[in-house]
């Protein structure tokens, strides 16, 4: 039987995102937050279904921790709920919500566990999304600030710091495609969005930089590693321009303080956007990070758009493979293929994995322990393609699966499972998974039995 290794100190976690499991959603001085009000709209989130309560981590964060210190976690990935620290998005800052996080950060160190922070996981304050959101630039100042306080009140403990998560999602899903918050559909405000949201990151880093604090700070973004469907002219032109619309129209500012110039002439001629301002680009690439997040879950396939579409190309969704829940296409290599890639194309950056992992429907349980050998043999196969890419040179230091828990994912409320550990959400009970124990022995070993 192979063995797989993984470099000593190799950092194994889970991930979590607040609005998903915190509840809690009006206690202790909290504001609204556009998940707060987007999934209070009818008809947005599958039978109504809302972040109110969710796992009720809010109250119960302890039990969590014990569950994470049985796992043996060695690091947590949680975000910060910017309405709990400023209710309105700026102003006067609300000590319900920090001495919440006090709390948190205190239990999660006092177990030994390493906590990474993410800054924004979506939950734009609603007072600000009601003067435009990010499709203005009116959030930028009010995020680096809240980002400033959070800094001086847990930069002391904290040494892990993300800005954003997903970028991509955050502005495409919310403001083009209306499935996220704040449910907006206009391609341009999507496009501007992203490119706020990118400076607000790089004010940032430069701020994070200015305190010296200790630690590192980085950026999660969502990649999703792009095949021509076949061996055609036009399909292989359509993969790479969808390359540079989801990768690189957020890797390249990161790293290089440009925007793929095939993409960025498509949205000029079609949306007369974005507008940069004088400075924003070389604020981006002065923003060196110490790190990159990367969330992966699977891989597209794509060809040229369809006779008289209006898209730039076509998603194809291949025959013949496995598909999670979700829908999305199980496929270990893309992972190899885009931290090579990275590796190549970025000059050698480290990188975390900050997030894989698949939605399946819980199995039988088998001897007490609720069977998800589709999550486990998920989770093993990107591993192992993880451990190839070591193998290959890749800087990658850690890896937190998604998630800890089931929670609420999004519109599709709470139907959707990538926890491994379960939640009753009628009685909030936790009980761990086949895939958490495969994940507790993947840790003690720092070793994949193959």
């Amino acid at each position: 039987m192979s063995s797989f290794i993984f470099p000593k100190n190799f950092l194994w976690g889970a991930a979590t995102a607040a609005y998903q499991i915190e509840g809690a959603a009006k206690e202790d001085g909290k504001g609204e937050s556009i998940w707060d009000h987007f999934s209070h709209t009818p008809g947005k989130v599958y039978q109504g279904d809302t972040g109110d309560i969710a796992c009720d981590h809010y109250h119960r964060y302890q039990e969590d921790i014990d569950i994470m210190t049985e796992l043996g976690l060695k690091a947590y990935r949680f975000s910060i709920a910017w309405p709990r620290i400023f209710p309105e998005g700026k102003g006067r800052a609300n000590q319900g919500g920090i001495d919440f996080y006090d709390r948190l950060i205190d239990k999660l160190l006092e177990a030994g566990i390493t906590p990474a922070v993410t800054l924004y996981h979506w939950d734009l304050p609603q007072s600000l999304q009601e003067q435009g959101g990010w499709a203005k630039r009116i959030p930028i100042d009010p995020f680096v600030d809240y980002a400033e306080q959070v800094f001086k009140i847990f930069g002391d403990r904290v040494q892990q710091w993300i800005t954003l998560n997903e970028p991509q999602v955050a502005a495409f899903c919310g403001y083009a495609y209306g499935n996220h918050a704040p449910g907006l559909q206009d391609q341009a405000a999507a496009v501007q969005a992203a490119h706020h949201l990118l400076v607000a990151h790089a004010k940032t880093v430069r701020l994070f930089r200015q305190m010296n604090l200790k630690g590192q700070i980085g950026i999660t973004l969502n990649l999703t590693p792009t095949y021509p469907a076949s061996t055609s002219r036009e399909d292989q032109k359509a993969a790479i321009l969808a390359d540079s619309e989801k990768n690189r129209w957020f890797l390249d500012p990161v790293f290089k303080g440009t925007y793929p110039e095939d993409m960025a002439e498509l949205y000029r001629q079609k949306l007369q956007a974005p507008r940069i301002e004088d400075g924003d680009l070389e604020l981006l690439k002065r923003a060196n990070i110490d790190f990159l997040g990367i969330n992966y879950y699977s891989r597209a396939v794509i060809g040229q758009a369809a006779p008289g579409s209006s898209d730039f190309y076509q998603q194809v969704r291949p025959d013949h493979s496995a598909y999670t829940d979700m829908d999305w296409e199980i496929y270990p290599d893309g992972i190899y293929d885009l931290l090579v890639r990275i590796k190549h194309d970025y000059d050698d950056p480290h990188i975390l994995i900050t997030e894989n992992g698949a939605a399946f429907q819980d199995g039988i349980i088998q001897n007490g322990i609720i069977a998800d050998d589709d999550r486990l043999d998920y989770l093993k196969q990107h591993l192992i393609a993880i451990h190839k890419a070591i193998g290959a040179g890749v800087r990658l230091d850690g890896y937190f699966v998604w998630s800890f828990m089931d929670n609420f994912e999004w519109a599709y409320g709470y139907t959707e499972k990538f926890g491994i550990v379960q939640v009753d959400y009628r009685t909030q009970s936790r009980s761990i998974k086949k895939s958490g124990y495969w994940y507790r022995d993947v840790i003690q070993n720092n070793c994949i039995q193959g």
